[in-house]
């Protein structure tokens, strides 16, 4: 994936309750079969809507489609850069809320998350960020995936004190 298409950007951790109701979206991402089977033996999910092509042609989607939880670990690669903190050390998964598989994600389909943050919550490990994530899916009228995500962004440590004199 190349850079993503908006930044919501925070001069600073302490300036994430600015960019509160902002929203950026990334770029568009093949699902493949390759990668539908790769995620079906990671986590030994083999039901054949997922990786039997020719059973699922005739099945309820008319072809193979992803596993909900694969197209939900793209998030995190789909909102890559979405984003940006300065002075943050990191920027790790805190968890999810309200998860939705809403429509199915077939094989060779086209998705891209869209991200608003919607909340932060200062905690002493850092910022609690929470973002409203929608997967869109190419030409369909509704989307993949909707999730409340919440990040935790950790401010860098301060620069050290120069020599005493």
């Amino acid at each position: 994936m190349n850079g993503p298409l908006q930044v919501i950007a925070a001069p600073s951790v302490a300036a994430l309750p600015d960019v509160v109701g902002r929203s950026a979206t990334g770029h568009w991402f093949t699902v493949s079969q390759d990668r539908i089977d790769q995620f079906a033996d990671a986590t030994a999910d083999h039901q054949w809507i997922h990786v039997d092509p020719v059973r699922a042609a005739a099945g309820p989607f008319g072809a193979t489609v992803a596993h909900g939880f694969l197209t939900l670990s793209l998030v995190p690669a789909l909102t890559d850069g979405l984003l940006a903190v300065e002075g943050a050390a990191m920027v790790v998964n805190y968890g999810l809320d309200k998860v939705r598989f809403v429509s199915p994600v077939r094989a060779g389909s086209r998705v891209r998350a869209t991200t608003t943050v919607v909340g932060v919550e200062p905690t002493p490990a850092g910022t609690r960020v929470l973002s409203d994530v929608v997967v869109d899916l190419e030409g369909a009228d509704k989307p993949a995936v909707v999730a409340r995500t919440i990040t935790l962004v950790v401010p860098a440590p301060p620069p050290p004190a120069g020599p005493a004199r």
